[in-house]
């Protein structure tokens, strides 16, 4: 979503979430790292062909390997539904970087790949992002769309998202009721340094309480109703917090970043579930040398390609299991 036009020379900037939102007195916001969003369309470089359906509150971006591809493949695709990070507040399925990585992923899977354009706070605070991917997740599996009818596979579905995508990815898989219409279980999730945070720390997370606080701002600010940085959606290892083995997947694969500050964050989680689950549940993926989503900053760099063939792997690897 493309940030608002320039500000007035009196419009004073009254907060400011690093480089991924500014609020004005005015009321106005800046996003300034989201780049001018890009279309869908065929694909040169994969010939995966994308189409953008419009679902009221929300969108979604589908995505649609070349026919050799999926010819090559099952006769039906795994389905990924990948949501989009960028702390609740920025970015879209339309932004250049997840454009680019989601042809890829549909691609080298091949995997029919549905990308969920949420709405965004603070203009839409949380749930609104919640709700609307929740929504779309129950859309795809609900088949009313000509590609996810005639291709996807709607047993071997998997959720995918990074950052505050990878956070919601977290609550779908929670609150995913299998036991309802349609009766289907998530294959897996990939969660790419999902953002989640607490009052106390873990790992060699910093301790004292103003820097957590901090750390939770941009949190707090998009989600105006919480109850602070132990609400279960930011913490979901908090007391009190719904049992991880309620989770609605088979499988989880967490991603983690050697230079990125909610690294510990992430593997407290892995630990967490694995725990809840059986470790065989869960796969750790820690990228040395790395910082956060580094995948989408640095897409041809041999990290990135990693990144992807590992999920390339856990998304074949498991619709193998559940063949």
């Amino acid at each position: 979503m493309a940030s608002s036009t320039a500000a007035d020379g009196d419009d004073e900037v009254v907060r400011e979430f690093g480089p991924i939102l500014r609020v004005y007195k005015s009321g106005r916001l800046e996003r300034p790292l989201v780049a001018p969003p890009v279309g869908p369309g065929h694909d040169a470089a994969t010939g995966v062909h994308s189409r953008d359906v419009h679902l009221g509150d929300y969108s979604a971006r589908l995505y649609l390997p070349p026919p050799a591809a999926a010819a090559a493949a099952a006769e039906r695709l795994p389905v990924v539904v990948y949501v989009h990070g960028g702390g609740f507040v920025a970015e879209s399925a339309a932004s250049p970087s997840y454009h680019l990585f989601l042809n890829r992923l549909a691609a080298a899977c091949p995997a029919l790949c549905v990308s969920v354009d949420y709405r965004l706070a603070p203009e839409h605070p949380l749930p609104a992002g919640y709700d609307d991917c929740l929504a779309a997740l129950r859309w795809v599996l609900s088949a009313a769309d000509p590609w996810v009818a005639a291709r996807g596979d709607l047993d071997r579905v998997f959720l995918a998202g990074d950052s505050a995508g990878g956070n919601i990815c977290h609550h779908l898989a929670m609150h995913h009721h299998h036991d309802a219409p349609p009766r289907r279980r998530l294959r897996g999730a990939v969660l790419i340094h999902p953002w989640f945070w607490g009052s106390e720390a873990v790992g060699e997370e910093a301790p004292d309480p103003e820097g957590r606080a901090r750390g939770a701002g941009l949190w707090v600010y998009a989600c105006p109703g919480t109850t602070g940085m132990d609400d279960p959606r930011m913490n979901p290892m908090a007391p009190g917090a719904p049992p991880l083995g309620r989770m609605a997947c088979d499988r989880v694969m967490v991603c983690a970043a050697e230079g990125d500050f909610l690294r510990w964050r992430a593997h407290a989680y892995a630990a967490a579930v694995a725990a809840a689950k059986g470790g065989a549940a869960v796969e750790v993926l820690e990228t040395a040398g790395a910082g956060h989503v580094f995948h989408l900053f640095d897409p041809d760099g041999d990290k990135a390609k990693e990144l992807l063939d590992r999920m390339v792997t856990f998304v074949n690897g498991a619709g193998a299991d559940a063949a």
